[in-house]
Parts: structure tokens; sequence; C-alpha cells
């Protein structure tokens, strides 16, 4: 008796919660299971099968590898500073010319701090160097839009495990985050332009060179 009149009352509980959390929980719980696409309350495990599914999570990590080949990814920081040196502006420009080629793709920008220092100042400071990073990158012309500092590693994930002040792991590194949705290439399904669009683009320009070459050794 006394279990049932329990049950009873945790139920109405459930029930009589209209608004807040209790509702934002019924809804979550209550709709029809693959009714609209995770975005990120119970993991990505949806959007991650919906980007392979469609292509787009192969053509990502083919982005990011040419990225990461083509360009430093990575900038250094200061102690305790979000200020970018001459040798970072110098990175962010190349990162910039990189990133205006390809208008189809977001990006995210992902700040580390060093290991002094307490957690939580670590994170915040981490996220102000991933929030420099994009403040520079559109001053470059890139648009804010394609550009994410939303996530800080802090002092998480160090290049080099040391308690000291460290340079190498007061960092912030770049990578493709995802296309802008959008886009008519993305919208016709042409992915493959996305990637060998510049490459076409190269190979001309060098036979034009060629070209004019055998001209010059000609006369």
């Amino acid at each position: 008796m006394k279990t049932t009149a329990a049950l009873t009352a945790a139920v109405l509980a459930l029930t009589g919660c209209t608004n807040g959390t209790g509702a934002q929980w019924r809804e979550f719980n209550t709709r029809e299971a693959g009714s609209q696409i995770d975005s990120g309350y119970f993991g990505n495990a949806t959007m991650n099968n919906n980007q392979i599914q469609t292509g787009q999570a192969s053509i990502m990590v083919n982005l990011n590898r040419r990225f990461a080949s083509e360009v430093n990814t990575m900038v250094t920081f200061p102690f305790n500073s979000t200020a970018l040196d001459a040798t970072a502006r110098a990175t962010l420009q190349q990162q910039a010319n990189w990133i205006r080629q390809f208008p189809e793709v977001r990006f995210k920008v992902y700040g580390h701090t060093d290991l002094v220092g307490s957690t939580a100042y670590n994170r915040r400071l981490g996220l102000r160097r991933a929030e420099a990073v994009v403040l520079y990158l559109t001053s470059q012309g890139i648009s804010r839009s394609r550009l994410e500092a939303v996530v800080s590693f802090g002092e998480t994930q160090p290049i080099v495990v040391t308690q000291g002040m460290e340079r190498r792991n007061r960092r912030t590194v770049t990578e493709v985050s995802g296309f802008v949705e959008t886009h008519p290439t993305l919208m016709n399904g042409r992915y493959a332009e996305v990637v060998f669009r510049e490459y076409v683009t190269s190979a001309e320009a060098v036979s034009d060179v060629g070209s004019g070459l055998e001209a010059a050794d000609g006369g």
C-alpha cells in the first residue's frame, strides 16, 4: 500500500511539472525516436550518423588532413596572456588565406593553457585565447558565422606534460568543424567540388606558367 502511494506521488510530481526542467525532461523523453536530429542534448551520435550517411564526415576528415598539411594550425601565447605576437599573426594570416578558399566550410578554434594555475581559470583563459584567434581571423575577412570559439580544453591536453610554464601548451588549434548548411554546392551534393576545386585551379596556373616558359625558350 505504501509502495503504491509512493509511486502515485512520484507520477503526479512528474506530470505536475508544466515548465522548467520537468517540461524539458518530458519533451526529450516522450518524442518519437528519430523525429529530429540530435543537437547535442544527449551526445552527438545522431549528428555523427547523419554526417556519415550524407558523406560529410569523410570530407571533413580529408579537409582537416589537408588543412593541417598545408598550413600551421597552431599558434602559441606568452604566459597568462591572449596577445598574438608577430609569429602568431603570420600563422593566422596563412590560416585565413586557406580558409578563404573554402566558403562552404566552418572551423572551430580550440584554446589550451599550460598547467600553471587553477583549472577554472585556465579554462577561461583557453577560451579567451580561442576568441582572440577568431577575432583576428575575422579581421582578415573571414565571416564570423564560419568560426567558433566555443570549446576550451584549458590545461587538460598538454603537448608537454610539465607543471612549469611550457609555451607549447599555451596554444590554440584551428580545425574543420562542418559545412555551411545553406551553401548551394552542398545542397546539390557536389561534395567533391569542395575538395578538388583548388587542385584544378592550381594545375591550370602551373600549365599557364609552363606555356609561357616554352614560348620564351622558343624565342
